[in-house]
């Protein structure tokens, strides 16, 4: 009983290295997607950001909507292009 409780250690020991090891190869592996990675969490944080500013300010968006179809879309079109111009 105690030579299998043994056994069973170092088999043990020797998965914890083995992981260890494996863990430390992928780590290098990734290295060159870690930039993408990057985008893609900042992309997650602006979209979550985005939703919980519509989730606070629920009557400031439907009013904004409701001002772009009264206004009709050509104008809402022109005066977002001149928008941009002017932040540009």
């Amino acid at each position: 009983m105690q030579n299998r409780l043994i056994e069973l250690h170092q088999q043990r020991g020797q998965l914890v290295e083995r992981v260890a090891s494996q863990r430390q190869v992928l780590a290098q592996q990734l290295a060159p997607l870690q930039s993408s990675f990057n985008i893609a969490d900042r992309v997650a944080g602006v979209v979550q950001d985005g939703k919980a500013f519509v989730q606070r300010h629920p009557l400031a968006i439907a009013a904004a909507v409701a001002g772009m179809v009264l206004l009709k879309p050509r104008t809402v079109w022109r005066w977002g292009q001149r928008g941009l111009v002017a932040w540009r």
